[in-house]
């Protein structure tokens, strides 16, 4: 995930050393940028992201993603309801819902969503996300729906293994890539660690 608030270089350079690492899904998101902001940015990455034939979502504004001709929205639980979004975004992108309960994930797939986040799995400091969900409930909520389930909050690489085993089909990572002097050795360990070449166990969702 490129998340403005701990890019410490620029977003796109970012996402070309994940990308050069074998990571082909990337979320952006700003909670503190202005939306002309978030648009340039997502605008730039979605362009980089797209010839590169890698999936790209924006994080909250489903304006912004459609603007850009994003892959996908990624939205909570305050954001814009799914049905409207999918107004907005047409039949053809992708729609995930972050969810922190059994009943949020059913929800979610109900509604029509192509994937849940779920989480926050162990303690982050990158959002406020509510109580520590654990693997425990990862798992329930992998046997509760069909959806592509995306473990959220906290994850390094021990963490992104231990959450792929409890059911998890990917992880969202922040800090434990974006954080590290060297994203692409960091983003590796994390594709090493869930044995595998891409963050969706192969899937395009």
């Amino acid at each position: 995930m490129i998340d403005a608030g701990f890019l410490r270089t620029d977003a796109v350079v970012a996402a070309q050393a994940a990308l050069a690492a074998g990571v082909r899904f990337f979320q952006y998101r700003d909670k503190q940028g202005t939306r002309r902001q978030v648009h340039a940015a997502a605008e730039r990455l979605a362009l980089f992201l797209r010839a590169a034939d890698a999936l790209f979502l924006v994080n909250d504004h489903s304006d912004i993603a459609a603007a850009v001709d994003a892959d996908e929205v990624h939205l909570g639980q305050d954001d814009l309801p799914l049905g409207n979004a999918r107004k907005l975004l047409g039949p053809d992108r992708f729609i995930g819902i972050s969810t922190h309960s059994v009943e949020q994930a059913t929800t979610a797939e109900q509604d029509g969503a192509d994937y849940i986040g779920f989480g926050p799995l162990y303690g982050t400091a990158t959002k406020d996300a509510g109580p520590v969900q654990g693997l425990e409930r990862l798992s329930a909520v992998r046997a509760a729906v069909q959806l592509p389930v995306i473990a959220i909050g906290g994850i390094d690489a021990a963490r992104a293994a231990a959450a792929v085993q409890a059911g998890a089909d990917g992880v969202a990572v922040i800090s434990a890539v974006l954080g590290e002097d060297d994203i692409g050795a960091a983003a590796r360990s994390i594709l090493l660690a869930i044995g595998q070449g891409e963050v969706m166990r192969g899937k395009r969702i």
